[in-house]
């Protein structure tokens, strides 16, 4: 019985950070598309000038997008995406439209710049909470991730790479390009590097502190215990 009070236990941690971080990047991808005219990142460039081409919402581009790349993925690889890919495909989208429809827009240049940034940062951390437990990465990261197994290359290098190709492509749709972009497009790839190995530490903690928890609870009293 206590390996399976464990393993509910790990279970809902894990589930626990991926919805979270979803939520998290879903909010960091917003604050960075108030501020637009600073410049967006790029996989939103890349949605935002889908939207201006055809309509819908940055949203559904951005699950319409997650599909495709969902689908090259699956066939490269010969199997079925994870339920939790598929998740982060819908989530994502519904957060971003959901978040953009209530943060206000900075006024101010200062402002921009500070949310932009505070934005990247949030994102960095979303990407490295909800990758964190395994349950499947969303469609770019598993983009990321399959490249880099793929080649050995970095983290921090594919995804750089990934965010200047994208760039270009949503710039030529007539996304927003700006400082912005340029900065996701250098540093998001580093700022993941490091928050997802330390969200990894999180959650490995937890568990073994709940491992730790449950058996301590679950240790029968000695007969002769007079402490």
């Amino acid at each position: 019985m206590s390996y399976f009070i464990k393993e509910k236990h790990r279970n809902l941690l894990r589930w626990s950070f991926f919805f979270i971080g979803l939520v998290i990047l879903g909010l960091g991808i917003s604050m960075t598309m108030q501020v637009k005219e600073f410049g967006i990142g790029p996989w939103d460039v890349f949605h935002y000038g889908l939207f201006l081409q055809f309509g819908l919402t940055v949203g559904t581009w951005s699950i319409i997008a997650g599909l495709l790349i969902v689908t090259v993925s699956s066939v490269i690889q010969k199997t079925w995406p994870q339920v939790g890919t598929l998740l982060n495909m819908v989530l994502i989208g519904l957060f971003i439209d959901f978040f953009n429809w209530i943060l206000p827009e900075p006024e101010t240049l200062i402002m921009q710049f500070i949310i932009f940034i505070a934005g990247t940062f949030v994102i960095a951390l979303g990407i490295g909470i909800y990758v964190a437990p395994d349950i499947g990465a969303g469609p770019r990261d598993s983009l990321m991730l399959l490249i880099t197994k793929a080649t050995g290359w970095k983290v921090a290098s594919v995804r750089n790479g990934i965010e200047i190709i994208v760039a270009i492509l949503g710039f030529a749709l007539g996304g927003p390009v700006g400082a912005g972009t340029v900065f996701t497009a250098l540093f998001l790839g580093t700022f993941v590097g490091y928050t997802l190995p330390q969200a990894k530490l999180w959650l490995q903690y937890l568990i073994m502190k709940g491992d730790l928890y449950e058996d301590i609870y679950q240790r029968p009293l000695r007969a002769n215990h007079h402490d």
